[in-house]
């Protein structure tokens, strides 16, 4: 990105390492990450949600939703980044596959190409640790095995600033 910050959620299925649901902002309100909880709920009711320590995914707006929902909260030890390691692994992934190789110009341009990036690393790209399949197969597989009910999963969910800074913990470098 020419100028400014751009931050990343996503919400990932750990079993398959599907992203079910992701969204991109220009601020680090709770907003977009409501958001993008409200989609992955359509698509998904899991028994445990675990997130990191953030303010979005602490605070009333974001807790609530998933206690209306029947859903219990788990959250990351401060400073444990090893915590939520599948989130950690795709924001790696993200990086060095998307972001360092592209020069976004605008948040469209950015939006566009991270979502063309997303659905290529759900339905296109094989994972070793899933025996060579695509995320895409994986939790679709699963999800008939459970009657789209209730998977039980863990969807892990993290915020990545997309800067032309540098790494820290739960940060993506855009350039």
């Amino acid at each position: 990105m020419h100028r400014g910050w751009l931050y990343l959620v996503a919400i990932m299925d750990w079993y398959s390492r599907y992203v079910v649901s992701w969204e991109l902002s220009v601020s680090l309100g709770v907003e977009f990450c409501i958001l993008a909880l409200e989609r992955a709920l359509m698509q998904s009711s899991p028994l445990i949600f675990n997130t990191d320590q953030g303010s979005q995914f602490t605070s009333k707006e974001f807790t609530d939703m998933l206690h209306g929902s029947d859903i219990r909260i788990s959250m990351d030890g401060r400073g444990r980044a090893m915590d939520n390691i599948f989130t950690e692994r795709l924001w790696r992934t993200v990086k060095y596959d998307e972001v360092y190789l592209h020069d976004y110009e605008s948040v469209r341009s950015a939006k566009a190409s991270i979502k063309s990036y997303i659905s290529f690393y759900n339905k296109e790209r094989l994972h070793q640790s899933l025996g060579y399949a695509t995320p895409s197969e994986v939790y679709n597989r699963k999800s008939r095995r459970d009657n789209s009910e209730s998977s039980g999963l863990l969807m892990p969910s993290s915020t990545s600033k997309l800067s032309d800074q540098g790494i820290s913990n739960y940060n993506m470098v855009l350039k």
